[in-house]
């Protein structure tokens, strides 16, 4: 397997951002407080994280955040289809976050990564 990605991404509702940015840190987003970490998705797990956990939801953000920042608290687990995502099993700090914005598609329905 190729070298894993240094930049993870995760889908926020516009509020959850808000929150985030208010806060300084993100603790999760309800489904993360359920499972016990934050779901994060590689930029080629994301158009199908959105069409699967987001469909038909408007004024999402996605922010893209540095692996490196989370450092030890940082998995990568088998998920969806047997892919490895990163699960972070810690609050995500401000800080971490490298980019952000609305959430985006070019007309091919791939996502546009925040820069």
């Amino acid at each position: 397997m190729s070298s894993l990605p240094t930049v993870a991404y995760k889908v926020l509702t516009a509020p959850q951002w808000a929150a985030w940015q208010a806060e300084g840190s993100f603790a999760g987003a309800p489904v993360d407080l359920a499972d016990g970490f934050i779901h994060l998705s590689a930029a080629d797990q994301l158009a199908g994280t959105l069409d699967k956990h987001f469909a038909g939801q408007s004024e999402l953000v996605i922010a893209a955040v540095s692996l490196a920042a989370v450092g030890a608290a940082l998995r990568w687990e088998v998920s969806r289809g047997g892919a490895l995502f990163p699960h972070v099993y810690a609050t995500l700090p401000l800080a971490a976050v490298l980019a952000a914005g609305p959430v985006q598609r070019a007309a091919d329905g791939a996502v546009l990564l925040p820069g």
